[in-house]
């Protein structure tokens, strides 16, 4: 059996009768975007398993999902470096195997040819309003040219600061006066793809910290236009086995004491979150789960660290300070080093097929069940990853069965 015969048996992709689905990737040039085109272009060639993505397991085995070859990628970014060049430069660096890039030129020049221009502040002519319009054309334009069923949005760009509140973010008709004003750039550029995510009529995912639909008249509009989402913040790594492993003390009646964290990486995003305010978005999504699931009396310090010359390899320590019986010390040390865009990509193509299958079946608003990929899940409190294990599987199951079941008597005579 082929790599994507096994794929397609241990996922249902047979019963997908939806059409392609467009991957619609904000930061499409990014490292994470190139990896996620360099895997797809590899898993079709029959070069590599779909190995880190959830839904090829068999767990999902039987839910109609889209095939990772009816993904179609597109995008927008601010970057103009091509996909080839940036895949070549992966290869350099030691994160991805020539093998997989090597025939992968053509692959990675059609996915190149759908990225459109993002929006940039700096360099923006108009009100934020226009720049919205423009990328959901872009958007739209993609669907109908390749005659997609759909599309997903996904937010893979670089970490933005902590937005400020403003009263147009809970008022929609000053909201909407203050797009179309050109003196006023209220949003930040994930506020923009989302809104553009909203007028396509696509499906949207945010896998950064950065605000994103996560602004109050945004999510009203998203809800009220039928748009399922999900976020926030990717959870690939450190947070990933905290998460694992905190559950573990609590249930064992162990009390932690402290849980202390220290992240070195360098690339593109070590060069972002060297910015102080930048930074703090991180560290506000990686914290707040462990706080929720250990007590706030945790002291949980957490540093992140540019090292440039570590490139897109991430490091991240955590020493953990627990009491047992009778006062007992207990003390924990984890080392977790892997290329974060490795971790990262099979959990977008995740993503996108998931959220595909919500669009089908006409979910809205933001869905809990996916708070198994984020660090500060949207619609959920629910930070064990055991539980949020079981939560996704439940609901996949749920909805897979009514997707069928909707398709099924759809070409049933009556």
């Amino acid at each position: 059996m082929t790599h994507h015969e096994t794929s397609a048996a241990a996922t249902g992709t047979d019963a997908w009768r939806e059409g392609r689905v467009g991957l619609w990737l904000i930061g499409g040039r990014g490292s994470i975007g190139t990896v996620v085109a360099v895997g797809l272009h590899a898993m079709r060639a029959e070069l590599a398993p779909p190995t880190g993505c959830t839904t090829a397991g068999e767990a999902f085995a039987g839910i109609p999902l889209p095939a990772f070859a009816d993904l179609v990628i597109g995008g927008h970014d601010v970057s103009a470096t091509p996909l080839r060049e940036r895949a070549h430069a992966l290869v350099e660096s030691g994160m991805l195997a020539h093998r997989f890039v090597a025939t992968a030129d053509d692959a990675l020049d059609r996915a190149d040819a759908e990225i459109r221009p993002g929006y940039d502040r700096r360099t923006h002519t108009g009100s934020q309003a226009d720049a919205v319009r423009r990328m959901a054309a872009d958007i739209t334009d993609f669907r109908e040219r390749h005659g997609l069923g759909q599309v997903v949005v996904v937010d893979i760009s670089s970490t933005e600061p902590i937005l400020e509140d403003h009263v147009e973010f809970h008022d929609a008709e000053l909201f909407t006066a203050a797009l179309e004003d050109p003196d006023r750039p209220l949003l930040p550029a994930s506020s923009i793809a989302a809104l553009a995510a909203i007028e396509s009529g696509s499906a949207y995912a945010c896998f950064t910290p950065s605000a994103g639909i996560d602004v109050p008249v945004i999510r009203s509009l998203a809800t009220e236009r039928g748009i399922p989402f999900a976020g926030q913040d990717g959870k690939t790594g450190e947070t990933l086995l905290r998460t694992a492993l905190a559950p573990m003390f609590t249930a064992r009646g162990m009390r932690v004491l402290s849980w202390a964290g220290s992240n070195l990486l360098g690339g593109g995003d070590g060069a972002t979150l060297a910015d102080p305010e930048a930074v703090r978005s991180k560290l506000a999504t990686k914290t707040r789960g462990l706080v929720s699931l250990v007590g706030d009396h945790v002291v949980a310090p957490l540093h992140i660290d540019n090292v440039p010359d570590l490139g897109d390899v991430k490091t991240a320590w955590d020493h953990i300070h627990a009491e047992g019986f009778l006062s007992s010390r207990i003390t924990m040390q984890t080392i977790w080093s892997a290329y974060d865009s490795m971790l990262a990509a099979p959990l977008i193509l995740d993503i996108a097929r998931l959220l595909a299958l919500a669009a089908t079946d006409g979910q809205r608003g933001a869905i809990p069940a996916f708070g198994f990929f984020f660090k500060d899940p949207w619609g959920s409190d629910v930070h064990d990853f055991s539980q949020q294990t079981i939560a996704l599987h439940d609901w996949a199951h749920a909805t897979g069965t009514r997707v069928r079941a909707a398709a099924e008597s759809a070409v049933t005579p009556a």
